[in-house]
């Protein structure tokens, strides 16, 4: 059997949630090490998608979570490959709503999806916050106020 079985997952990770820990949490639970591809923000743009958090920030997130144990960031569809030769990944997993749509990786290692904690996404806060009228802006000053009241307190 091998040792340090090595785990691959990517998301956004934007608006950090309970369910994005629950699906690292039970990610690394499938191997010993854990890899998190953040998307950039370059690459969440080509996809038509825009993040509130911004990349750095969201890279540092993930990379202060305990379960991980090394955060790379994802550039393009088309570096999945090239990271689980790179890493030598035994297992890729992705949320559930992407089942079979990364199957093809299955030739390089096993893929699992993993189903997403009901009631919480992004998506969903996003639209909560959009409901309560509050701008970007607004947002990312109050995360700017957080992070300065933890520098305060350390």
């Amino acid at each position: 059997m091998k040792k340090n079985k090595k785990v691959l997952t990517y998301g956004t990770f934007d608006l950090f949630h309970i369910g994005h820990l629950k699906l690292l949490q039970r990610a690394k639970e499938l191997g010993d090490y854990l890899i998190v591809g953040v998307s950039t923000d370059e690459f969440n743009a080509r996809k038509g998608k825009k993040s509130i958090i911004p990349f750095e920030q969201r890279a540092e997130i993930i990379k202060n979570i305990k379960c991980v144990d090394l955060v790379i960031s994802e550039n393009n569809w088309e570096q999945k490959i090239e990271d689980i030769k790179k890493y030598d990944i035994d297992v890729f997993v992705m949320g559930g709503d992407w089942k079979g749509k990364f199957d093809f990786l299955k030739e390089y290692c096993d893929v699992v999806y993993l189903e997403r904690t009901r009631g919480i996404s992004s998506t969903q806060l996003k639209n909560i916050l959009k409901s309560i009228n509050v701008s970007k802006e607004e947002i990312l000053k109050a995360f700017e106020i957080l992070e300065q009241l933890k520098k305060d307190l350390l």
